[in-house]
């Protein structure tokens, strides 16, 4: 059991990391590309795409630091 959830809680700090990057870089794109387009009547695209891209580095900070802890901790 104990290896199930340590392999469990692995995947989903990997799965965190992963769209964190993800974010990251729909936000850079939706910075660099659609600034000035505006997006279902609500504001401006490179507006929305700062907001996506520091969620994005929150999430990557987050899965790199959950998956440190997986690694140095033993889950009894």
């Amino acid at each position: 059991m104990r290896d199930k959830k340590g392999l469990l809680l692995g995947l989903l700090a990997m799965a965190i990391y992963i769209m964190g990057g993800g974010a990251t870089f729909g936000g850079i794109g939706m910075i660099a590309f659609l600034k000035g387009r505006d997006i279902a009547g609500v504001g401006d695209a490179a507006t929305f795409g700062y907001l996506v891209l520091c969620v994005g580095l929150c999430l990557s900070v987050t899965g790199v630091l959950l998956m440190r802890v997986m690694r140095n901790r033993y889950l009894v």
